[in-house]
């Protein structure tokens, strides 16, 4: 058994016995604080030993490795069929980090996702005395490497009020896994689980105190064996809040708690309103959620009037199980500057703001000149206050225009004039209600346009994804079906998106769709290290590249295009040109690859049914080849071998005549198999496309008598009349493959019609053709077989003269050799009996000239 040993250190007190050859394999990396090691993934998977024996599975590897966590360059090796043995402490499951945390008061950074943890096949507890433990601490005869993580004191850790909470987590977690197990090898047990399912339902947001939320969510989760839902509420008002450091830092946290809540085995969900409450409340009762798990922020500064999400959630949902999530801790995003972010001068806003405060005034000195009441210069106030909120972005210019129209009316329409006093003591209440008035309509407007932005976009991203599956159902080969989601992903994000088609089950050469301004070289996403992304995408079936763990040195993102038996094909967008994706762009991304991956394999399908109905016809052709074979062959050979045995065995006995006979009848039946071998041929060449043709100019009357030259011997039987309408009409043709035309279709007159019939060949000018018509006066050829005649093998009921049946070659030629000249063949009925053969060629001028 070969076994490759991962870190030197870690296991250098194990023993190899029974594991067979022991080999370290490890690779150098350069950090400022010295130089340590880390696994060597490529080299193992080149080597492909039966065990891989790897410390610290939480670990994080160091720049320049593939991956940054080891555990999934565990999760490589097990798709590459490589079993791996290594080690996890207690607090590196992701979902116990709080719970573990407020035990030691230590905080480590180093987390594996519960789903890893809990595909693991065989899990063993060590487990140890606990006093021995307090006393080899106290001694000083712990491991170092059990002790030193960075500069941290371990002493107050090591205590039995510490450690036995530890353990009974550490058991705990254990036998939970083992019931695991169990329920996966008892599928019965499993299917009783499924009768009835909760389904948990946690709140995402920006804040850090979120992710213990999603942690005990997912260990909620994982009791109830539920399905569980992370959902996200964009409301426009986050949007507006904070300097512009910290709403990046928000960003960045959000998209932590997303990851978070994904790695957990969350299904992420996202829903636009300004009611953050009533968005969740209804996404509750149309989701079926059963149990609701809340946080409780911890800076959150309450005031008389103010409530919080909780407060206003639960009367919304009076009969669900709602679950609140304390958090003590004081962890935050920091505040970079003043509590409001300070909104960005337009100077175009602003001479809009006085234009509009300009025209109110105006109208004001109007309507006081008509001996209007101050009422109505108010309101013409306030519609300047609505208007403005319409015409100008941001909340700024429509408060100011709102204390300024207060000043303005005070001191042009109210007595003194031309001062900011005033008489009336009235006054001073119609100034708050207007001022009140003005900033409430103001903010309303700007509550409607934002969320008829956000109404906008969600509409303008699913139409996107509505005319992404029209397009691809549109598209008519694969190429066509690629092009249409990129230039449909190019349409969604503004971002460069590079496909790599998949062809002989390697990927091709990239293709690039630029999106919006081409300002980089398209070869940055294209190099060697981007190809090297995609193809470990489309061997692994994988998401990687920016943004993700694996390759995030990458310029792209890249996903793979799956389909029900491996990858498809892999894209790849650019992240260099914007900020990552969010939770709903990458929602939509992923459905419309879907899409692709189905559009692809239905073309696949498509192109191997084709595959299939040609093998069919192959087959019909070939059987029905093999029986008119096997029968029609049969009689003129027996009729060889008959009269060749008779002269052989009898030739003194047989007068001149009789000899004669005999041999006119081998000379015959040896004509009919060569003309059957030679249609045979010439079918062949014109299917496999192999037959060229010859075309020249011809005179139609050279043609016509070379081709009486070889027909059969039996047309001395009948009368053959030639009637040209001119001699030297001439016709664009390939002439040896039209003599063999006019033979086959003399033949079959000869053949189907009694001793002694007319045959009449006639050629004349139609148009810029050349018409050509073989006739007979013989029975004719009923209505019911005149569509089929030139199908091949048909062979109607007709019989020849002497009994033999052809194979329905003859007519299937004709047609292919006139259709292969560009023009038309076909059958019609003579008057007053018999039936007419007819065909076209483009007619050629006669130079006289020359």
């Amino acid at each position: 058994m070969d076994v490759v040993l991962g870190d030197i250190g870690d296991y250098s007190r194990m023993t190899s016995s029974g594991l067979g050859r022991l080999e370290p394999l490890q690779i150098s990396a350069s950090k400022s604080k010295g130089v340590f090691h880390d696994f060597n993934l490529d080299a193992a998977l080149e080597r492909k030993p039966d065990i891989v024996l790897l410390d610290q599975l939480a670990h994080v590897n160091a720049e320049g490795c593939r991956h940054k966590r080891r555990y999934q360059d565990v999760e490589e090796l097990l798709r590459a069929g490589i079993h791996v043995y290594t080690t996890l402490d207690i607090q590196e499951i992701e979902s116990l980090t709080d719970i573990i945390t407020s035990i030691t008061e230590i905080s480590v950074d180093e987390r594996i996702p519960d789903n890893v943890f809990e595909r693991a096949d065989q899990i063993e507890l060590v487990d140890a005395d606990l006093d021995k433990v307090v006393e080899r601490f106290q001694k000083g005869r712990m491991h170092p490497d059990e002790l030193m993580q960075g500069e941290r004191d371990f002493s107050s850790l090591y205590v039995l009020e510490k450690l036995k909470p530890l353990r009974e987590i550490a058991l705990k977690i254990t036998a939970r896994q083992l019931r695991r197990i169990a329920l996966l090898i008892n599928e019965e047990t499993k299917k009783e689980d499924k009768y009835y399912q909760d389904h948990i339902l946690v709140c995402l947001s920006s804040a850090p105190s979120n992710q213990k939320v999603i942690r005990t969510a997912a260990r909620m989760a994982e009791v109830f064996h539920s399905q569980f839902t992370a959902l996200y509420v964009e409301a426009p008002e986050r949007e507006s809040k904070g300097t512009r450091d910290n709403e990046h830092l928000k960003k960045m946290q959000l998209r932590e708690n997303l990851k978070l809540a994904e790695q957990l085995g969350a299904q992420i969900a996202t829903v636009y309103g300004e009611d953050i409450p009533v968005q969740i409340a209804e996404y509750v009762k149309m989701s079926g959620v059963t149990k609701l798990v809340l946080g409780r922020s911890p800076d959150r500064k309450r005031g008389v009037h103010k409530s919080s999400l909780i407060d206003k959630l639960i009367p919304l949902v009076p009969h669900m199980e709602t679950y609140i999530i304390p958090y003590i801790g004081t962890e935050g995003v920091k505040s970079t500057g003043l509590p409001i972010k300070p909104p960005a001068f337009s100077f175009r806003d602003s001479i809009k703001s006085l234009l509009v405060l300009l025209f109110c005034t105006l109208i004001g000195v109007w309507f006081q000149h008509l001996g209007f009441r101050e009422a109505n210069i108010i309101t013409v106030y306030l519609l300047g206050v609505l208007l403005n909120a319409t015409i100008t972005k941001g909340r700024l210019y429509s408060a100011l225009l709102s204390i300024l129209s207060v000043i303005v009316f005070n001191y042009f329409f109210t007595e003194p004039y031309y001062s900011l006093k005033t008489y009336d003591s009235g006054y001073l209440i119609t100034f708050v209600v207007m001022l009140a008035a003005s900033i409430l309509t103001s903010t309303l407007t700007m509550r409607v346009r934002e969320q008829a932005r956000i109404a906008a976009q969600k509409a303008y991203r699913t139409e996107i994804l509505l005319e992404t599956s029209r397009k691809l159902q549109q598209a008519g080969n694969a190429a066509a079906i690629i092009e249409e989601t990129a230039r449909q992903l190019v349409k969604l994000l503004g971002r460069t998106v590079i496909f790599y088609p998949v062809d002989l089950n390697k990927l091709s050469e990239p293709i690039v769709f630029p999106g919006g301004e081409e300002s980089k070289d398209r070869a940055l996403y294209t190099g060697d290290n981007e190809k090297a992304v995609a193809n470990w995408v489309f061997t692994n079936n994988k998401r990687a590249g920016a943004t993700t763990d694996t390759f995030f040195g990458a310029e792209c993102l890249y996903h793979a295009v799956r389909g029900g038996e491996g990858v498809l094909a892999v894209s790849a967008i650019a992240m260099d040109e914007g900020d990552p994706l969010d939770s709903f762009e990458q929602s939509l991304v992923i459905a419309m690859l879907g899409e692709c991956a189905l559009a692809l394999e239905k073309e696949q399908l498509n192109e191997q049914q084709k595959e299939i109905s040609m093998q069919i016809r192959q087959e019909q052709l070939r059987a029905n080849l093999l029986r008119s074979i096997s029968h029609d062959l049969r009689t003129p050979l027996t009729s060889i071998l008959g009269n060749a045995g008779i002269l052989l065995s009898n030739s003194k006995v047989l007068d001149e005549e009789q000899r004669t006979g005999l041999y006119a009848d081998i000379y015959d039946d040896s004509i009919w198999l060569i003309n059957l071998v030679e249609n045979l041929l010439s079918i062949s060449r014109i299917d496999n496309g192999t037959m060229k043709l010859n075309l020249q100019a011809e005179l139609v009357d050279d043609v016509i008598t070379e081709a009486m030259r070889h027909v059969t011997r039996n047309s001395q039987k009948h009368e053959i009349q030639t009637d040209l309408e001119d001699e030297l009409l001439m016709a664009k043709m390939d002439s040896r493959l039209v003599v063999q035309v006019l033979i086959n279709l003399v033949d079959n007159a000869i053949k189907y019609t009694q001793d002694g019939s007319i045959i009449r060949i006639s050629a004349k000018r139609s148009g810029e053709w050349i018409l050509v018509e073989v006739s007979d006066d013989g029975p004719g050829i009923p209505d019911a077989d005149k569509e089929r005649l030139f199908e091949m093998f048909y062979t109607g009921n007709n019989s020849s003269a002497d009994g033999r049946r052809g194979l329905g070659l003859g007519l299937a030629l004709c047609q292919s050799i006139i259709q292969a000249h560009g023009g038309t063949i076909g059958v019609r009925d003579h008057e007053p009996r018999g039936s007419v053969f007819y065909f076209t060629l483009y007619a050629e001028e006669v130079d006289i000239h020359e």
